[in-house]
């Protein structure tokens, strides 16, 4: 068993799980921006340990309707990931990406393979950022897109979570190009990964 405790860990610890998320949000932005072909700026992210209740809240209500992406992680690292995006942002990145004008308030069969497409790649820079800086082997699963209600989204791994541990890392991004997008990626590894992962960096436990 993992001696981590994610309730007294230390800024050492958080330090590092931030230096995670301001390397892989950096890798996310240059991977949109070269999908988009556009410039594609980026705020400092905001990287947080949640309880499982308080995420919802966190993303600007579970009511919020939004785009997300889930993949399941093996190898070194074992647990789940998503990635999130404001349903709104969502529309305007397909836009972009389609170069054509987003019709209607539902994604036609082709824009929702664009979003797929586009998470996709934004969650595997994240993975392959942590993956470079670890050097720990991340295996991701195929991605399964859901657009609905936050609450309903993040429910999907509620189950997963719970024999997994207590909190989960969220780094919350807004990249810009002509509007601000609110991007929140979500780690879940379980315990032991958590201490593989700082044990990796030289961080003893």
């Amino acid at each position: 068993m993992s001696e981590i405790n994610l309730d007294e860990m230390s800024n050492e610890y958080f330090d590092v799980l931030k230096e995670l998320g301001n390397i892989g949000a950096g890798n996310a932005t240059t991977a949109l921006a070269q999908l988009m072909q556009t410039k594609v700026d980026m705020s400092v992210p905001r990287v947080q340990l949640l309880e499982f209740k308080d995420l919802g809240e966190a993303m600007g209500g579970e009511e919020l309707v939004m785009a997300g992406i889930y993949l399941a992680i093996e190898g070194d690292i074992n647990g789940s990931i998503m990635f999130l995006l404001e349903k709104k942002a969502a529309k305007h990145l397909v836009a972009k990406l389609m170069g054509m004008e987003s019709e209607g308030d539902d994604f036609s069969e082709m824009e929702f393979s664009a979003l797929k497409e586009v998470g996709n790649i934004i969650t595997g820079a994240y993975l392959n950022s942590l993956s470079s800086i670890t050097n720990l082997m991340i295996q991701p699963s195929v991605p399964d897109l859901t657009v609905d209600m936050a609450g309903a989204i993040i429910s999907v791994p509620a189950i997963e979570f719970a024999a997994l541990g207590d909190r989960m890392l969220m780094i919350q991004t807004q990249f810009f190009d002509e509007m601000v997008l609110d991007g929140f990626f979500i780690l879940i590894p379980d315990l032991d990964s958590y201490g593989r992962m700082l044990a990796a960096l030289g961080i003893s436990l």
